[in-house]
Formats: C-alpha cells, sequence, structure tokens
C-alpha cells in the first residue's frame, strides 16, 4: 500500500485532508507531519504523525529517509494576510520549503506531489471572470508563493518527470477549524459571529465577490485530481477548481433568513480589501472538468445551513 505524507497536517485544509485519506488508504499509511500548533483529535488519534518543520532540510530529508512516501501532499503554508505581515516567514515556508519538497521528492523517489495554489496567484490584470488560462501577475507574496508552485511544479514535471499536480483553491469555507489570517476568512467567521453575538463585524466591503467552496469539496478536489489518470491531464499544477462566488452582503442575507436578529457591521481592513480586490470574481473551472472530472456538490444553501447545523453543537455552550 502507498504511504502518503500530509505537510501542514495541524492547517485548516490539512486537518481534514487527512481523515479522509486514512479512510481511503487506511490509517497506518497517511503520515500527518506537523509542527508547532497541535493537531486535531480527529488526526492525532487515528494514525501516526511525525515532527516536520518544513523550512529545516536536514529534517524533511531525514523523514522522507526513514518513511519513504509514494505521495505527498504539501499543504504547509502561510496565508494571505500574515504573509503580507511577515515576508520573512512567508519566504521560508511558501518558497524555501517548496523547492525543500520538490527537490527531496526527485531524491527519495517519490512518485507524486499534490501542491495546493489559490485564487490568491491572480492579480489585478486577471479578468474578474477568471479562465484557467490567463494573466496572473499577483500583487502579494502569498499569491507570488503559489505562481512560483504552479511553475515550478510544471517544471519539476517536464524535467524530472516527478509528478506534481496541483489546484488553484478558492476561499475555503469549514466549520471545524476556526478562522485564520486569511483575507477570505470572514466567510467562516461570520458564522461564529452570528451565533455566539448575532452579530459580526465584516472587514470586507459589502460588495466583495469572491469565489468560495465549502470544504468537502476542497478536499475531494485534492484528492480527486491525485488518483486522475495521468495521461488524460494536459495541464499539471495549475487548475482553476470552482463551486459559488458571493459577497459578505450575500452571505449576511442568506444567514438572517435562518436567523433573523443577525445583524453586520463594517470596518474596511486596507490590507485585506487591497488583496480581496486584486481578486477575481469567479473563477472559470472547465478545464478541471474535462481532464479528471470535477464538478463541485455544496451550494450555497447548502454551506449555510450546514455551518449553522455544525457550529450549533460545536458551540452550543456560547450560543445567545
Amino acid at each position: 500500500m502507498d504511504k502518503i505524507l500530509v505537510t501542514g497536517a495541524s492547517g485548516q485544509i490539512g486537518s481534514e485532508l487527512i481523515p479522509l485519506l486514512r479512510e481511503k488508504y487506511g490509517s497506518d499509511n497517511v503520515i500527518a507531519g506537523v509542527h508547532d500548533s497541535p493537531l486535531m483529535d480527529e488526526v492525532k488519534l487515528t494514525g501516526p504523525s511525525v515532527n516536520l518543520d518544513v523550512t529545516d532540510q536536514k529534517q524533511v530529508q531525514d523523514i522522507f529517509a526513514s518513511i519513504k512516501p509514494d505521495t505527498v501532499f504539501h499543504m504547509a503554508s502561510i496565508l494571505s494576510a500574515l504573509a503580507e505581515e511577515d515576508r520573512k516567514l512567508a519566504y521560508k515556508v511558501n518558497f524555501e520549503s517548496l523547492y525543500t519538497i520538490l527537490e527531496t521528492s526527485v531524491k527519495y523517489g517519490v512518485e507524486k506531489v499534490i501542491i495546493p495554489s489559490s485564487i490568491g496567484a491572480f492579480g489585478l490584470d486577471t479578468p474578474a471572470i477568471a479562465p484557467n488560462d490567463t494573466l496572473q501577475r499577483p500583487n502579494t507574496i502569498y499569491g507570488i508563493s503559489k505562481v512560483l508552485g504552479e511553475l515550478l511544479g510544471n517544471y519539476y514535471y517536464s524535467m524530472t518527470g516527478l509528478d506534481v499536480r496541483g489546484v488553484r483553491l478558492p476561499g475555503v469555507l469549514s466549520w471545524k477549524v476556526e478562522p485564520t489570517a486569511g483575507t477570505t476568512d470572514y466567510a467562516v467567521a461570520i458564522f461564529y459571529g452570528a451565533l455566539t453575538t448575532g452579530k459580526y463585524v465584516c472587514y470586507l466591503r459589502s460588495d466583495t465577490k469572491l469565489p468560495m467552496m465549502y470544504m468537502p469539496d476542497a478536499v475531494n478536489s485534492l484528492i480527486l485530481l491525485a488518483e486522475a489518470d495521468g495521461s488524460k491531464l494536459q495541464h499539471r499544477a495549475d487548475f482553476n477548481v470552482a463551486a459559488i462566488s458571493f459577497t459578505p452582503a450575500e452571505l449576511a442575507s442568506a444567514i438572517t433568513k435562518r436567523l433573523p436578529n443577525f445583524r453586520i457591521e463594517y470596518e474596511i481592513d486596507p490590507l485585506r480589501q487591497t488583496i480581496a480586490d486584486s481578486w477575481p470574481d469567479e473563477l472559470i473551472d472547465d478545464v478541471a472538468k474535462q481532464e479528471w472530472g470535477w464538478n463541485y456538490k455544496y451550494g450555497l444553501d447548502e454551506i449555510v445551513d450546514d455551518m449553522i447545523s455544525q457550529l450549533s453543537i460545536k458551540l452550543q455552550d456560547k450560543i445567545i
């Protein structure tokens, strides 16, 4: 059975990707690579983990030599707003560790590396409705790192034969992991506010439209691409994957239909608003649909219903 290593195992996506991978491939075959942040119980108690600082080249090589992974999901990343505040850390994690993972994968015979990209890989020159192949030119350190990941992924595939694949994820919503420093994390934090205080102060303008996706669809896109027939792929590390797009006002309206007393206010964060304004409103994902059969399952109503239902249980002692 193949061995799978997941870096960034305590992150928003890694922590929900690992349980699904273990369900499909066996608990002992999926190793969680974690550094500093604690693992969720659903990850910690269901299979093996290793201390893995992706910025430590020697440690990465030692772990690859020890566990001999066949597939690596490289999920470790510093997100958009935090990356702007700490460029040095972002460079170490998002740039240097990417090179380390790819070089080490070649050295130790890894068959496949999955590297998530993002809507952050786009910029002001990108059309508001963004096709798969278009101008990118991001204006954030996070976005530049994602373009680098796409280009390096394609390079390593063509020059070394390492099977690198990646999807450009939109903003991702999840009830399991609390929101952090991502530009799109308002779409999660708003539910916490709605349930615990009855209001939320949003840091983006009410009309800021962005592509979004529910976590089950996001992790499914990564697994589907990893399992896809490589002979049918024309692209490698740069697939748009889309679900829905909405604004803070539209999300607030959907919540108010379920929680009539909810109110939203706006106090704009200039940094995150500038980042959001540089991203497209929608992604066109026809290439992913054609090459490996991608499609999403969760629309806005399904997302709002499930977020409220699950968080009502999780936050039951804090609900107003």
